[in-house]
Parts: structure tokens; sequence; C-alpha cells
């Protein structure tokens, strides 16, 4: 028989078909384990496939007595709780890399449309407005790409991949992160300095409790009245209450958001501003990432179930 497999997080149907294929599946489907499927039934569990955002803790850890390895569907595992694994014995993987490249097109793809208005040039045609000679002062020359000084907070492959692509508009990119990388790129020591220098900062850094509201309110000050912030990472990085204060006050231009603090809910306040572009967290879904996302996630589950070590495991896990 198969071995078993619990699927924690609620996933489309179609991209579970390869797990489904090798493994005996048990679809939580997002639901509490305890509301899911009797304690019975989870007994046996060894292995889960999770969302990397979705909160994973104790409480759920204790439910499953026999589990070994928590799999992350996603370069993510920030809402896995790391500490409260390693106390179990419980090894956790993730797929590293594998959606970078489809992440940074939509960065860049975010960046153009903020910077360019395109959502506001969208409907300038679509109302009829453009037709009839209607003004606008949303519709008034901008600054475009040349010339300008890209900062990126956040310099892993996802990082990398964003600074190649943005230095092609003939930008001067600059980057912050932990540690200064071999790359051709300025570096700064710190955020602050960082968005001082820039006018356009993209979010690459992977979410957790020492990035939760690094762009707060005084660095989206410092990016100032002709910046830009482009979010691909987690909500989590930005104070979301401050963006909104920065986005209506005028205190940046605009904003580019994949992600939210609250997904799949953007707040109100958000999405009645014409001067920020948003998208439901696609930054990684393409056919090819999803291909190599459950690579990394068979090729985890199948050494697990072997006795091997993870072939992608989260470090420091």
């Amino acid at each position: 028989m198969p071995d078993k497999v619990l699927v924690y997080s609620r996933f489309p149907k179609a991209q579970l078909i390869r797990f489904g294929e090798r493994y005996e599946l048990l679809n939580a489907a997002g639901k509490r384990l305890d509301e899911a499927f009797p304690a019975a039934e989870l007994a046996d569990i060894r292995a889960m496939i999770t969302a990397g955002g979705t909160a994973l803790g104790a409480d759920a850890m204790d439910r499953l007595p026999k589990l070994g390895a928590i799999i992350c569907y996603g370069t993510g595992y920030d809402g896995v709780d790391l500490a409260a694994a390693a106390k179990r014995g419980i090894a956790v993987g993730h797929s590293p890399g594998a959606n970078a490249a489809s992440v940074a097109d939509t960065a860049v793809t975010l960046m153009l449309a903020s910077v360019r208005r395109l959502m506001v040039a969208d409907h300038y045609v679509r109302s009829g407005d453009w037709a009839g000679a209607k003004p606008s002062p949303m519709m008034r020359p901008q600054a475009g790409m040349r010339g300008r000084k890209v900062g990126v907070y956040g310099m892993g492959e996802i990082g990398r991949k964003i600074a190649a692509r943005v230095a092609a508009f003939e930008t001067e990119v600059g980057y912050f992160s932990r540690s200064k990388h071999d790359v051709p790129y300025q570096y700064f020591p710190t955020l602050e300095a960082l968005a001082d220098w820039c006018s356009v900062l993209m979010i690459a850094v992977r979410a957790g409790a020492e990035t939760e509201h690094a762009v707060s309110a005084d660095i989206l000050r410092r990016l100032g009245s002709d910046g830009f912030v482009v979010n691909i990472s987690r909500g989590s990085v930005i104070d979301e209450t401050a963006l909104v204060a920065a986005l209506t006050d005028g205190v940046i231009a605009g904003a580019g958001l994949d992600v939210f603090a609250r997904e799949p809910h953007a707040p109100d306040a958000l999405t009645a501003l014409p001067n920020v572009v948003l998208s439901p967290h696609l930054g990684g879904h393409t056919l090819e990432s999803h291909v190599a996302m459950q690579d990394c996630v068979l090729a985890n589950l199948d050494a697990f179930f072997a006795g091997d070590p993870l072939p992608y495991k989260v470090r420091g896990a």
C-alpha cells in the first residue's frame, strides 16, 4: 500500500494530482485537523504537505504523534513553527528557488504597471475619458525607468533575478540583505540607507519575526514622494496601515502588491486607491513553477519515506 500523506492547507485539486499518483492523500483542505478527521485516522500519519504561509503550530503537530516530516509546497515556510518542529524531531522541507523566475517576473510587472500607471491608463481608455479628451491629473507625464535607482531588499534567488531584470531597464541597482553577496550591485548596510538612496523598493526578503513590519512608516517616508514600493514577499514585511497612509497622503507615489497582511483579504482602504496595483498572490503561479515545486515536494517525500535526509531541507530546521 502507498504511504499516507496529510494535505494540511487548501490546494487546488490540479496541484495535488502528481502527489496522489504516488501517495494516499488525506486532504484536510485547510480545515482544523480535529474537524477534518477523527484522531484514529491521524494516528499513523508520518508526513504532511502544507503551504508555507499557513499557520502550523505545536497544537496541530501534537495531533499527529508519528509526524516526521513537514513538506512546504513553495519556497516559504514562515507559517511553520520551526522550534516546535525541532523539539519533536520533525524535519521541515521546502522548494527553494523553484518559482524564483516567475516571482521575479511578477515583481517587474508590478513595478512597471505602478511606475507607468498602467491601471489608471487602462481605466482612462475603458471609461471613454481618452476618447472624450477628458483631463486627468493621473495621466500627467511621470518619470520613467531610465536612470531610476532601484533598491532590492533581500538578495536570495528571487532578489538576484529581480535585480538582473530591472538592470535591463537602464536603472541603477542597489540592495540590502543580512550579508554582502558577490553580485554586481551596490550594497547598503541598512534598509534605511537603501530607502534613502532608491526611488523604487523591491521587497524580496524572507518573511519572519525579524522582518515583520520592516518596511515601516519611516522607510516609506525615506522613499519620498516619487517613490514606489513593490512587494512579492509576504504581506507581513510591510506595515500595511502605514502603507495605506503613505499612499493616501502622497508620502510615496505608488505601490505594486502581490501579497497582503491577511490573505485573501486586501483591505478596502487599499483597493480604493488609484495609485496601487494589486494581484492575488500569483507570483509563482505559472505552469513551470508548479512543476518545479512539485518536483521538490516529491523529492522530499520520497527521501523521507526511504529513510534518507530531505534533499530540500529548511536551513536551521
